[in-house]
């Protein structure tokens, strides 16, 4: 299985997204006034098998699993992925769980006992879990055949020692906007 290392640098035209350490959410709010979020799925089950080392879980144990999509108008924009263990759901991360079509980043940043780990990139392609339900989305956008490859990123929050996995997909239709600097850390 491919991992979290790759360069933010080799995602060309995309580093700037990657590589932004603000609210992804707020970014977008930005450039696209009419962002909504729309969950997709949201249930109690088995971590993906590269998130149980992310987040320091044995294999079987069960997290929140929430999947969202950032929409402009009605073009999807972010496919988001996260996890939230049990421990921390029963704990500093309840809230979490009632947020329905809220945007998770407003909680997070909003917060300042959050801390945030790293970044960290890859090339989501179809072997990965995550592929086939970003992609899913697509066909809203009216694209004929969905890509080969997306990039996607994923940090770790923690709270209380609780910690949390965001990833985000970026979808096609976010390649029309413009990228924020990535040499400007905020």
């Amino acid at each position: 299985m491919k991992t979290w290392n790759t360069p933010a640098w080799r995602a060309g035209d995309w580093r700037g997204w990657l590589d932004d350490h603000g609210s992804l959410t707020r970014r977008l709010q930005a450039i696209c006034p009419r962002l909504r979020v729309q969950r997709v799925n949201q249930h109690i089950a088995p971590p993906l098998r590269d998130e149980y080392h992310a987040l320091g879980l044995r294999r079987g144990q069960r997290a929140l699993i929430r999947d969202v999509l950032l929409i402009c108008g009605d073009t999807p924009l972010v496919y988001a992925h996260s996890v939230i263990p049990l421990p921390g759901l029963y704990g500093p991360w309840v809230a979490l769980s009632r947020l329905g079509n809220r945007p998770l980043g407003a909680a997070l940043f909003a917060n300042p006992k959050v801390r945030r780990f790293p970044l960290e990139y890859r090339q989501l392609d179809a072997h990965h879990p995550l592929y086939r339900p970003a992609v899913a989305h697509l066909a809203v956008a009216n694209l004929a055949e969905p890509p080969r490859r997306l990039w996607m990123r994923r940090s770790q929050f923690t709270l209380a020692g609780h910690p949390l996995l965001v990833t985000e997909v970026f979808l096609p239709a976010l390649g029309q906007y413009p990228a924020p600097d990535s040499r400007i850390l905020k």
